[in-house]
């Protein structure tokens, strides 16, 4: 069994108690950084542990091994250096040949900075999509922002403070006014979450907001006025006829509701009193 662990992305204290008895059951722990997970490993005191590096440059290469040592019967546990793995940290590649192979797998859940932030925001969380790290070569991250502005719903990224401050100064330049958040050293003790304009951000960041840690940006939805003129009787058209064309109720909704920025219980809502 390989089991998908999500450790710690701060405090050591947000973990599962069901992640600690994984990690104290299994022979084996592929890590990212065999460095970072020896010490939550000594901080729970778990010790006679086969710890092997698994990260984005030999991803490959230990995937096979990791699955020679799941087709000997072993057990083995990934983890990342904070949060869940495959989520902007290795795993997805192992994952996907272990699929492939037919082994089994399963996923303790627990941290996640992008969520952490978000919740925290005082942005609305109904429908949001997930980027992660956008490109670092300045007309591709100005494109993929423009992109991500016109969008209708909020957007997770994450950023290294070296260049956060060039990140919110982009989209500053393209929608000013547009409200987001900017979260750094999630769960430690100098925490700070800070909500306000692109342009507002801009001015606190080496100020106010001091570009150290890891950060988590926050973008609102795009609230301009063709995507808040949303006609409800085409909605639920829409939805109607994706149903009859065979998508189940709830995906047909799901898919409508985040495409316009809706409240998906809005959406069914509206549904339920037509054809229900």
């Amino acid at each position: 069994m390989l089991y998908l662990v999500a450790t710690p992305i701060g405090n050591l204290e947000d973990i599962t108690l069901r992640a600690l008895k994984v990690l104290k059951s299994v022979e084996i722990l592929a890590c990212e950084d065999t460095r970072n997970t020896q010490k939550l490993l000594n901080h729970y005191e778990i010790t006679g542990k086969k710890l092997i590096s698994y990260h984005e440059h030999n991803e490959e290469k230990t995937s096979e091994k990791i699955i020679s040592y799941l087709e000997e019967g072993r057990e083995v546990a990934l983890v990342t250096d904070a949060g869940m793995p495959c989520i902007s940290d290795p795993g997805y590649i192992l994952v996907e040949k272990i699929k492939k192979a037919g082994l089994p797998i399963t996923t303790l859940p627990g941290a996640n900075a992008g969520l952490t932030a978000l919740v925290a925001s005082g942005i609305e969380s109904y429908n949001y999509t997930f980027y992660g790290f956008l490109p670092r070569k300045s007309k591709d991250l100005k494109l993929k922002l423009e992109e991500i502005l016109k969008m209708n719903t909020t957007s997770i990224l994450y950023e290294s403070p070296y260049r956060v401050k060039n990140l919110v100064e982009e989209i500053s330049k393209i929608s000013p006014t547009r409200k987001i958040s900017v979260a750094r050293e999630l769960t430690k003790m100098f925490e700070q979450i800070e909500t306000s304009s692109a342009e507002e951000i801009l001015e606190m960041l080496g100020n106010k907001i001091k570009e150290k840690g890891e950060f988590v940006v926050i973008i609102s939805p795009n609230k301009d006025e063709k995507s808040e003129e949303v006609n409800v009787d085409e909605l639920v058209e829409l939805i109607y006829q994706k149903v009859q064309s065979g998508v189940k109720k709830s995906e047909a909704i799901k898919n409508i509701a985040k495409e316009f920025g809706i409240n998906k219980k809005e959406v069914y809502s509206l549904y339920h009193e037509k054809y229900d």
